[in-house]
């Protein structure tokens, strides 16, 4: 064995000074137990001795998290840390086959529990995170952003769990953070309730303050994040009816004032027969035209047809029955309740000629520049705010529709107790589903009547106008439909 010397060697490499230890373990083979906290601070160049047995590497301890080396934390044996593992650890998926029903609820609402309070105490980590400037051991911004790259969690889902941290351990320490504690109140409930907390008016008391803390919390038990929410808008009015009432009209009149002023609405045609559009409107305006919708939508209670063929598909998708709908409602705008544009009431005109009208193919103009088929023309001049210029061989006006040929409410009311619905043989859509059709079109001199109309549903009154159907009045009075071959 080599000793080692403290005064430097011939290649001019300066020792430090040894410790008195180790020339007695050189010498002996022992290796004394002030060795084992002071050796990892003694650099050896390589070859210096001769080892008796090879080095081995130290295991590290506690959790590796990428940018943050082993001991950044400090004692890796927190007692938190060390419950937070060894929860984790009793978690299993093992045994699940033979749980009972009893004890699927009970485990349900245990891991709901469970999963509360983890998420409470994920976010007093973060706020405590924060003020130990964890995020600089690998150069993010904030705690929330080194949370959120270490864990693969959203970034969105982070900064919510700080934002209720801060709250717990500061401003809504008395209630909330308790219950949050004991799993009492979820994630999403918290962050409603501190957002809740955080409008009310900086001038309230710390008692009012307090005692609207309590309440949502009391009122977390029974009620989701989204019915909290509502509470929350409200929560002054409970506990403080007299001063509740102003600040909830303040906060109402500012919410309106701001969505008249961010108030949008764009149009686009892509020149395929298709326009795309997408607005911005205050909660009143969106619950009208809600209103509206719904009852052109029909909804799936109210769809009485026995054909499955004949329903609204249970997987339809609620923008599709929208859509159709606002279709409608446009279809059914009344000219006279809208305002005059350059002298002539809000009307789309649609220009063709006499062929066309009576059972030509020959596209059909609008006055806004845009063309349509002819079965589309027909159909919309039954009863929808269209009114047809029929033109001659010398493109003369031969007749400016009549807005006469609208059937009256009275005459669906009669309509609907006669038919009983769509006319159509097979389908069983109900009169609230239909639009009153002309027997003997309107365009051939037909009359605006009970005797000489229908009621059609929106998909046979589109193919009774299209060429490629053959139409059938039976003794019964239903209409029959038969596809050209």
């Amino acid at each position: 064995m080599t000793g080692v010397s403290s005064s430097g060697d011939a290649g001019g490499w300066d020792e430090p000074p040894a410790p008195d230890w180790l020339e007695h373990a050189f010498a002996t083979g022992e290796w004394p137990v002030e060795a084992d906290i002071s050796y990892a601070t003694v650099f050896v160049p390589p070859g210096r001795y001769d080892a008796g047995q090879p080095v081995e590497d130290v295991e590290p301890v506690g959790w590796v998290v990428p940018g943050v080396p082993v001991d950044a934390g400090g004692d890796v044996a927190h007692p938190v840390v060390a419950g937070v593992g060894a929860a984790s650890e009793a978690l299993t998926f093992d045994g699940l086959d033979w749980m009972s029903a009893a004890d699927a609820g009970a485990g349900l609402v245990a891991v709901q529990r469970l999963v509360a309070r983890a998420s409470a105490l994920a976010a007093v980590l973060l706020s405590r995170a924060e003020e130990l400037e964890l995020y600089r051991e690998n150069g993010a911004s904030t705690a929330a952003v080194w949370w959120a790259n270490a864990t693969a969690l959203t970034r969105r889902d982070a900064y919510r769990s700080a934002r209720v941290g801060d709250a717990l351990v500061g401003r809504c320490g008395t209630h909330l953070a308790p219950a949050c504690e004991a799993g009492t109140v979820n994630s999403e409930q918290a962050d409603v309730i501190v957002k809740a907390l955080d409008v009310l008016p900086e001038d309230l008391s710390v008692e009012l303050r307090s005692q609207a803390e309590e309440t949502l919390v009391g009122f977390a038990a029974d009620h989701d994040a989204r019915a909290l929410r509502a509470i929350g808008k409200k929560i002054l009015t409970v506990v403080a009816p007299e001063v509740g009432e102003a600040h909830e009209a303040a906060l109402l009149e500012r919410e309106e004032r701001e969505a008249r002023a961010v108030s949008r609405l764009s149009m686009v045609s892509d020149g395929h027969g298709k326009v795309h559009g997408r607005f911005t409107l205050p909660e009143l305006h969106g619950a009208m035209l809600r209103k509206a919708l719904d009852a052109y939508a029909a909804p799936r209670h109210l769809n009485a047809a026995d054909d499955p063929d004949q329903r609204f598909r249970a997987d339809r998708p609620t923008p599709e029955r929208y859509g159709q709908a606002f279709q409608q409602l446009l279809e059914m705008l009344d000219q006279k309740d809208l305002p005059n544009a350059g002298g002539t009431g809000a009307t789309v005109v649609v220009t063709m000629t006499l062929e066309s009208l009576l059972g030509g193919l020959a596209s059909a103009s609008l006055d806004t520049g845009g063309t349509i088929s002819a079965a589309e023309a027909r159909r919309l001049a039954c009863e929808a705010g269209l009114v047809p210029a029929v033109l001659g061989i010398k493109s003369e006006v031969l007749d400016l529709g009549r807005t006469a040929r609208f059937h009256t409410k009275a005459m669906r009311t009669a309509m609907a107790v006669r038919d009983g619905g769509c006319v159509a043989e097979g389908c069983m859509r109900p009169p609230h589903q239909t639009h009153a059709h002309h027997l003997i079109a309107w365009s051939a001199g037909g009359h605006t009547n009970v005797k000489d109309a229908c009621l059609l549903c929106d998909q046979h009154h589109h193919q009774i106008h299209h060429p490629l159907y053959l139409v059938e009045r039976l003794g019964t009075g239903k209409l029959r439909f038969t596809r050209r071959e």
